[in-house]
């Protein structure tokens, strides 16, 4: 029980480093006629760390839920 708690605390860390290393897109620069990269695909490292942000979040579900169903029975 103890052992899922600090993965699910690891989980936690690492997903919220995913999120903040993301580029924040356009924002607000496309009101003011910024450049409009509405519909561009993602390559190399970013798209890795799309993908390890889905990874990892959907880890952070199961371990959760894990947790929760260990912790009531």
């Amino acid at each position: 029980m103890r052992n899922l708690q600090i993965v699910q605390i690891v989980i936690a860390a690492l997903l919220m480093l995913a999120i903040l290393l993301q580029n924040r897109g356009v924002g607000l620069s496309g009101v003011f006629g910024g450049s409009g990269n509405i519909y561009r695909t993602k390559r190399g490292v970013e798209k890795k760390l799309f993908i390890a942000t889905i990874v990892l979040s959907v880890l952070f579900f199961s371990v959760s839920l894990a947790v929760i169903l260990l912790y009531k029975g």
